[in-house]
């Protein structure tokens, strides 16, 4: 397939991702008062099953080679932690704002990079990634004021563990290791974790509730794999910046579903973050057209 055509396909696939994680966020906060432990677990348990379609496809191995068990076991952990705190902040929050503040995790993998894969930023970046760190500040609102502040803080917090875990999904994909095991090992690693706190204190569904963190689990499975497919397609500096389409998906099913208006200041921070994002991104790919830089294109994968 020639560039003209997947391009194309790698903008689509990654706008159908966005909705998809956007349609994930929305059913983990529809599911109301189910503990956030039970809804990892159970958005996990789903995207595990349909990833092991994959697996048996390709007849792929369960167990991880030796030299992809640290990096699977730290993109898990990090991205389980990452998880409980997206879960957390979607419980209490908007679903826009949660979705945004998850959004920060881009920004955090440019860091992150310095010390895992050795990439160091240019002061351009380093401005774009205190520019959206301002953004977040309008969302966050820290004052003591604000009764949100603490699922705020673990919004934020969850950007960063996420920042940290994509980090870890480019070194092993960089290393050849497939997007559909990464996805499946990070799903059953997610769903041991939760298991046991489940067993000593599972919470009585509904069936809504259950219909909502089935709808969460298969959406995520969903997102996971269209952005995975993505980056096969194009590289990041081409299609990061759709990716943020999610903020928008969020809003409206947000306002559409469950009737959330965001204020004032978590707008401006919406523009601010999303404006950072484009000029990365117009950043990044200015160096690649110019031939600068080999590693930049990869600063912006989720």
């Amino acid at each position: 397939m020639n560039d003209k055509k997947r391009l194309p396909k790698a903008i689509i696939l990654i706008i159908i991702s966005a909705f998809c994680f956007a349609v994930m966020n929305l059913c983990v906060s529809m599911s109301g008062n189910v503990p956030v432990i039970q809804k990892t677990f159970f958005r996990n348990l789903f995207a595990m099953i349909i990833a092991s379609f994959a697996m048996i496809k390709n007849r792929h191995h369960i167990l991880p080679k030796k030299g992809e068990r640290a990096g699977l076991i730290m993109r898990s952990a990090f991205g389980f932690g990452g998880m409980l705190c997206n879960f957390y902040a979607l419980s209490h929050l908007a679903v826009a704002d949660a979705s945004l503040l998850n959004k920060m995790s881009p920004f955090f993998a440019v860091l992150f990079s310095v010390w895992i894969l050795k990439e160091r930023p240019n002061r351009i970046q380093i401005l774009c990634i205190v520019t959206a760190f301002i953004g977040a500040m309008f969302v966050l609102k820290p004052t003591f004021a604000n009764a949100d502040l603490l699922p705020s803080c673990a919004g934020f917090i969850g950007g960063a563990c996420a920042g940290l875990a994509y980090t870890f999904v480019r070194k092993l994909t960089s290393g050849g290791t497939k997007g559909y095991y990464i996805v499946f090992f990070f799903s059953a690693f997610s769903t041991l974790c939760a298991a046991p706190a489940l067993i000593f204190n599972y919470s009585p569904m509904t069936l809504m509730q259950w219909l909502c963190l089935i709808g969460a689990g298969i959406a995520a499975a969903g997102g996971q794999f269209a952005i995975t497919a993505s980056y096969s397609y194009a590289p990041a500096r081409e299609v990061s910046i759709y990716d943020y389409s999610q903020i928008i998906f969020a809003g409206l099913l947000g306002f559409f579903v469950m009737g959330q208006i965001p204020d004032v200041f978590s707008f401006i921070g919406y523009a601010i973050i999303i404006g950072a994002a484009l000029a990365m991104f117009l950043y990044n790919n200015m160096l690649y057209s110019r031939g600068s830089s080999g590693n930049n294109d990869r600063n912006l994968r989720r």
